[in-house]
C-alpha cells in the first residue's frame, strides 16, 4: 500500500509517528508532507521520518484561505509523482481535496468539535472521519468512533517509554517538583475570538505555583523579559519526559492537558470551547480539571492549581485514575493499523 499523510500541526506528527513505524515494517511505502509550523519539521526529523516541506501556510484567516490553492496544487504535484493508494490526516483541507480530485480515499483524524471552518473545508472530501468516543456534537455519517483518544496513539503504555534521564537534563534533584506552564498562540482558525489567560494572571500564575515547586513556561508565544527564565529548553521530542514528570501542566492546550492525563499527570485546561475528550477525562476518571478563560474561571484555576500542589498524595491517586482510563481506553495505533488495512481491503473486494 502507498500512504500519503499530511501534515500541519506538530502534534499530527505524534498522532502518525507510530503508525509509519509499524506500517512501514509491513512493506507499505509513505510520502510525508508537512507544513512548516513550530518544531514540526524537528520533530520528524528527530524521529527520523522523511518529509517534503509544504511550505509555512498564513497566521490569519485570510490567509490560510488564500493558501488554500497553493497546499493543494504541492500536494497534488507530490501526490501524481507518488501515486498513494490513500491520503490520511488530521482533517487537513489538503490532503482530503487532492485525494478527491485524484478518486483516491481519504481517511483523517478529527476531535476539535468547534473547528467549523476546517470541516468545511475537508469533510465532504473525506471518506471516513475517525474521532473518539468521547467526540461531542454535532456527528456526521462519516465518522467512525473509537474508545480512546488521540494521545493514546503515541502515550499508551504500549508505545511510550519514559526517559530515566529527564531530571538531570533539566537539573532537577531526584524528588523536586515542577510544574509545566503551556500558553498557545490562539492562532489556529478555531481559536479565532479567545485571548486565554491574562498577562497578569501568568504571572500571578508564576508566583503562586513557585511557592510549590520549580515552574517551567512553553510558550509559542515570545515571552515578556521576566518570565523568559522561566522558558523550559529541550528539544521537542522530550516533551512528553518533561510532562510525565511533572506535578502538575497548567495552561492553554488542550492536546498538552489530554497529554498529561494519559500519563497520570494533573492537568488544568483554560478554554472557553472546551473539548468533547478534556471533558471526558475529568468526567468519567477526574484526570483533568476543565475551566473557560473568564477572569472568575482564570482564578478558580490558580486556586485549584495550588489546592493540587500541596496535595502529598496526588500521585498516587492520578496513577489509580490513570490504571482506571487505561483498562477502559485502546491503543489508538493498533487500531489504526487494523482499521487501515480492514478498510483498504474491503475496497478492493
Amino acid at each position: 500500500m502507498r500512504i500519503l499523510i499530511d501534515i500541519g500541526h506538530p502534534a499530527h506528527v505524534h498522532y502518525f509517528r507510530n503508525f509509519y513505524q509499524e506500517m512501514t515494517k509491513n512493506g507499505h511505502q509513505f510520502l510525508i508532507t508537512a507544513r512548516k509550523k513550530e518544531v514540526s519539521h524537528d520533530l520528524l526529523i528527530a524521529y527520523n521520518i522523511p518529509f517534503i516541506d509544504r511550505g509555512k501556510g498564513s497566521q490569519s484567516m485570510i490567509g490560510k484561505l488564500a493558501y488554500l490553492p497553493k497546499g493543494d496544487a504541492i500536494l497534488f504535484r507530490e501526490a501524481k509523482k507518488f501515486n498513494p493508494d490513500l491520503f490520511m490526516s488530521f482533517s487537513s483541507p489538503y490532503a482530503a481535496q487532492v485525494s478527491s480530485i485524484l478518486r483516491k480515499p481519504h481517511i483523517a483524524f478529527d476531535d476539535t468539535e468547534h473547528a467549523r471552518l476546517g470541516r468545511l473545508l475537508y469533510s465532504p472530501f473525506t471518506d471516513v472521519v475517525l474521532s473518539p468516543s468521547s467526540y461531542k456534537g454535532k456527528r456526521s455519517t462519516k465518522q467512525v468512533f473509537f474508545n480512546g483518544y488521540l494521545e493514546l496513539c503515541y502515550l499508551h503504555p504500549n508505545r511510550f517509554k519514559p526517559s530515566a534521564t529527564i531530571r538531570d537534563e533539566l537539573n532537577l534533584e531526584k524528588e523536586e517538583r515542577f510544574v509545566l506552564l503551556r500558553f498557545v498562540s490562539w492562532q489556529a482558525t478555531h481559536d479565532t475570538g479567545h485571548s486565554g489567560i491574562s498577562l497578569e494572571n501568568k504571572r500571578r500564575v508564576v508566583r503562586e505555583f513557585s511557592k510549590y515547586s520549580k515552574v517551567f513556561i512553553s510558550s509559542e508565544e515570545e515571552l515578556p523579559d521576566d518570565l523568559k527564565p522561566h522558558r523550559l529548553a529541550i528539544s521537542p521530542e522530550q516533551i512528553h519526559d518533561v510532562i510525565n514528570e511533572a506535578g502538575l501542566v497548567f495552561g492553554e492546550s488542550a492536546t498538552m492537558a489530554s497529554e498529561a492525563a494519559v500519563l497520570g499527570t494533573p492537568a488544568i485546561y483554560l478554554d472557553d470551547d472546551g473539548r468533547g475528550y478534556t471533558d471526558d477525562l475529568e468526567k468519567s476518571y477526574g484526570l483533568v480539571f476543565n475551566y473557560t478563560e473568564s477572569l472568575q474561571d482564570q482564578e478558580r484555576a490558580i486556586r485549584k492549581g495550588t489546592e493540587i500542589l500541596s496535595d502529598t498524595g496526588i500521585n498516587k491517586k492520578f496513577e489509580e485514575r490513570r490504571q482506571k482510563m487505561l483498562s477502559e481506553k485502546i491503543d489508538v495505533t493498533q487500531f489504526l493499523i487494523d482499521f487501515v488495512e480492514e478498510y483498504m481491503e474491503g475496497r478492493e473486494k
